[in-house]
This record gives structure tokens, sequence and C-alpha cells, in this order.
């Protein structure tokens, strides 16, 4: 089925545009919740001002929702959870969960549907889209840890600080070598 899109859906395109969907997702979503209409001869006609109000609108919105996106960017959330031997969770963290960590964190009202993941299930670092409109996406990292170490997290080192550790390193053992050498041109003799 084609339908004329009268806002912004994400993944599926801008308002104006006309698209080909699936009959059950036109008709038991796009059309009920006022995102889309059914593409006949009359519709069509209407695509061109109906984006160019859409582009308007979006310019818009985007202008308010920037802030938003600069605080966003960047953004690291922890969640402590319970997990197996292996790594697996004994549950998941959801859209929700993340949404709700970022009102805690940063009082931003996020809608879980603008998460852009599945629930994750094991543990590590993900990197989380926000989508705030179709052009405003900023990313979140998410680590996800175990209770026992939640704030233990270790901080990344710069290139310039771990250097010399290498070298002080690399010095010690070349002088245990050297001593090892020597002792045993000692014992030889």
């Amino acid at each position: 089925m084609k339908v004329l899109l009268l806002k912004d859906v994400y993944k599926l395109g801008r308002a104006g545009d006309i698209k080909k969907v699936a009959n059950g997702y036109g008709r038991n979503y796009l059309i009920p919740q006022g995102l889309a209409l059914p593409a006949t001869e009359k519709s069509i006609k209407l695509a061109e001002r109906i984006a160019e109000k859409a582009t308007e609108r979006r310019a818009i919105l985007n202008k308010e929702l920037q802030g938003i996106a600069d605080i966003l960017q960047g953004l690291e959330i922890e969640f402590g959870v319970r997990a197996s031997e292996t790594g697996k969770l004994y549950g998941s963290v959801s859209p929700l969960m993340i949404a709700e960590k970022i009102k805690e964190l940063k009082g931003i009202e996020i809608d879980r549907h603008q998460v852009v993941t599945e629930s994750i299930r094991n543990l590590g670092e993900y990197v989380i889209p926000i989508s705030l409109t179709l052009d405003l996406i900023p990313e979140v990292t998410v680590f996800i840890v175990r209770e026992s170490e939640l704030g233990k997290r270790p901080q990344p080192v710069s290139q310039e600080q771990s250097e010399p550790e290498e070298t002080d390193e690399l010095d010690n053992v070349t002088e245990t070598v050297e001593e090892l050498i020597d002792e045993i041109e000692e014992v030889s003799e």
C-alpha cells in the first residue's frame, strides 16, 4: 500500500514523502496515528505543500532541541546489575530504564521510544542513539557493570600518561635481565 506521510516517521521517511509500506502497518498504525494518509491522486497533489510546511516545522523543532542534544551527546550512564559468570544479565536494561536514568541525571524527559535500542542483556559498553528528531540524534554511552563494580569503572588514561609507565617497566625488565646475565657469567667462571 502507498501512503503519504503527514509527519516524520523514524526509519521510514519525512513528511510529504510517498512510501510503499505493508498493508497492516499502514492501516493499523500509520493512518490511525495520524502519521499518514492513503496515497490517492488528491493526496499526492498535497504532498509538496505538506513537505514545505514540515520542513519549516522541522527547522524550528531542531533549534529548540539543539540544547538538549548538546547535553545528551557524550553523556555516560552506568547501570549496576546482577549477571552470570559469562556476563549474561539476570533480566535486562530496557530503553525505559535508560530514559528514566537520563531524567534522573539531567532532568530531561525522554520518551522510551526515542531510545533506539533493544533491551540490553549482556555486560559491556554500548553507544545508544537518542532520536530527538530525524536530524538530531545524539549518542549516549551506557555502561552495564556488575552491582559490585558500580562506580569502579576504570577511567580512560591518555596516551601520554601510559607511555612513561611502559618505558619504566621496560627499563626495570632490562636491568633485571642484565643482572641475571651477570650472575650467570659469575657462576660459569
